[in-house]
């Protein structure tokens, strides 16, 4: 019950809802070709009152699209113990007229091989191997919320990877992202790193109600990270069909040579994150809070996130999150004006097919 709870009414970065929801358009001699997607739209407003030049801004209410997309999943059984596999997904903008494109992204494209016995393999243009198999826990926030290396990092895009079978609730995985410098003209348009390869990888334990990621990425410029390699250790536990709770660490070290660049905003850091999620009948509710030690002379900051969900039907739900990423602390000097000032809020409903 809660597994299927949390798959309709959390949804999250990947797409579980559309895994739910997907209509089977041709299943015939092995292969089969789904359709999914979601149309979202809400209201959200609040946040940072100044940008990062010091110039206040207006952080007042807007009418937003909220990730609507549209995919398809296609599968041909080439055996009994191997079957090919592709998937192909873009995003749209649902809230407003959009007459120059009809898609705003290629989110993901990819295809591959998997086999019960020898593992899976994919390329191409797909979610990071970090989120879905350390990340994941904290990774349930529709929007805003989740501080830990997300879907994106040193991937989406000329990739490739690979992760083995279920052996007794250990799975292993390990991908590689290329930055390719090819066609450049030396000391022209190239970059500093030249041609590189991000590679990642870890081992994940699910057994019961215990569910533990241990991984690392080699955080490489190129990808937006500051060249050192990030390591974390994420992990939740199931106490009820109910109610689950997660904790996590993810670490990076500090570049010196980088953050003299002006890259304060990739200098190391240590993140310590701790949440649960608790559903009953069509509500689900969940709630996260980090502590952020930052090194290269930075600040360490708080940050806190709070969503509700309620099911209308297996296809409808509606939301309300609120967050909050660089929260002060808590102390006699602080009023609740100062809690609120940079609190972001959205809310809004969402139509899954």
């Amino acid at each position: 019950m809660k597994k299927t709870l949390l798959a309709t009414a959390i949804v999250g970065a990947l797409g579980a809802s559309a895994a739910a929801q997907a209509a089977t358009v041709y299943d015939q001699d092995g292969t089969k070709l789904d359709i999914y997607g979601r149309i979202a739209m809400g209201i959200a407003g609040g946040g940072p009152e100044f940008n990062n030049a010091g110039q206040e801004i207006d952080d007042g209410a807007e009418f937003v699209d909220v990730y609507s997309r549209l995919g398809l999943r296609m599968s041909h059984e080439v055996s009994r113990d191997l079957t090919a596999f592709g998937r192909l997904e873009w995003r749209f903008s649902g809230d407003e007229r959009n007459t120059d494109q009809g898609f705003n992204e290629i989110r993901q494209s990819y295809l591959g091989l998997q086999s019960d016995q020898f593992g899976t393999f994919q390329a191409g243009n797909f979610d990071s191997f970090y989120n879905q198999f350390v990340s994941l826990p904290f990774d349930v926030y529709i929007d805003r919320g989740f501080e830990f290396a997300g879907h994106p990092k040193q991937s989406r895009g000329d990739s490739i990877g690979y992760y083995t079978p279920d052996l007794s609730g250990f799975t292993a995985f390990l991908q590689a992202k290329h930055y390719s410098e090819r066609g450049e003209v030396e000391g022209v348009g190239t970059t500093e790193e030249g041609a590189v390869v991000a590679p990642q990888g870890g081992v994940r334990y699910a057994q019961g109600p215990i569910t533990i990621g241990l991984g690392f990425v080699e955080d490489v410029q190129r990808g937006g990270g500051n060249g050192e390699m990030l390591y974390g250790l994420i992990g939740s536990y199931d106490f009820t069909d109910q109610f689950s709770a997660r904790l996590g660490y993810e670490t990076r070290d500090n570049n010196d040579s980088y953050a003299l660049r002006g890259a304060n905003d990739e200098n190391g850091y240590d993140k310590v994150g701790l949440g649960g999620t608790f559903t009953t009948g069509p509500w689900a509710f969940t709630a996260d809070y980090y502590n952020v030690d930052r090194d290269g002379g930075l600040d360490d900051s708080n940050a806190w996130a709070f969503g509700s969900y309620y099911n209308v039907s297996s296809n409808f739900d509606v939301f309300l999150e609120l967050a909050d990423g660089d929260a002060p602390t808590v102390d006699r000097d602080v009023t609740l004006g100062d809690l609120t000032d940079d609190v972001y809020w959205l809310t809004g409903a969402r139509y899954h097919f």
